[in-house]
């Protein structure tokens, strides 16, 4: 698959979605967890979903426990989560894996498009994100520790391009 069009996930109430119905938005594509150091970082996230959502952005968590099983819970369980600390109203999907044989098809494809330091395509840990433009090319991939609202110049670049 080239494009981002072609891929599908389950969002965090097991409904499809298609990444077709996102063509023209810019995304803000992340691996969330519930239990890590970085989950403070949903705060920045929502953030920008209410900040920029209404002119065309969209943030997508993917709950990941593949980092010191930082989200060890149930898909419920980790929406009811996000909902409850940090008002989360941006679109969560279901757990997946980021890396390795069971690495959910859009994360292969995103790590191949923006590979990481020194070209290394496997992610980190939780809360790596990719910035993708409404052409559906990857922009940028960002690393754990940069803050969500640092991504600002960038979302606003690429709402305008």
């Amino acid at each position: 698959m080239t494009s981002l069009s072609h891929f599908t996930a389950n969002r965090i109430d097991g409904t499809l979605l298609s990444f077709a119905e996102l063509q023209g938005q810019v995304l803000l594509i992340v691996n969330t967890a519930s239990a890590c150091g970085f989950t403070p970082q949903f705060e920045g996230l929502e953030a920008l979903h209410k900040t920029y959502g209404h002119q065309g952005l969209s943030v997508i968590g993917f709950p990941c426990n593949q980092f010191g099983a930082q989200d060890a819970g149930t898909n419920a369980e980790i929406g009811a989560f996000c909902q409850r600390n940090y008002g989360v109203s941006f679109t969560m999907m279901e757990k997946v894996d980021v890396n390795g044989e069971h690495a959910h098809p859009l994360f292969q494809w995103l790590k191949a498009q923006a590979p990481g330091v020194l070209g290394s395509e496997g992610i980190k840990w939780n809360f790596t994100k990719f910035l993708v433009g409404k052409d559906g090319r990857v922009l940028k991939r960002y690393a754990s520790m940069d803050a969500p609202l640092k991504l600002s110049p960038d979302i606003e670049a690429a709402l305008a391009a």
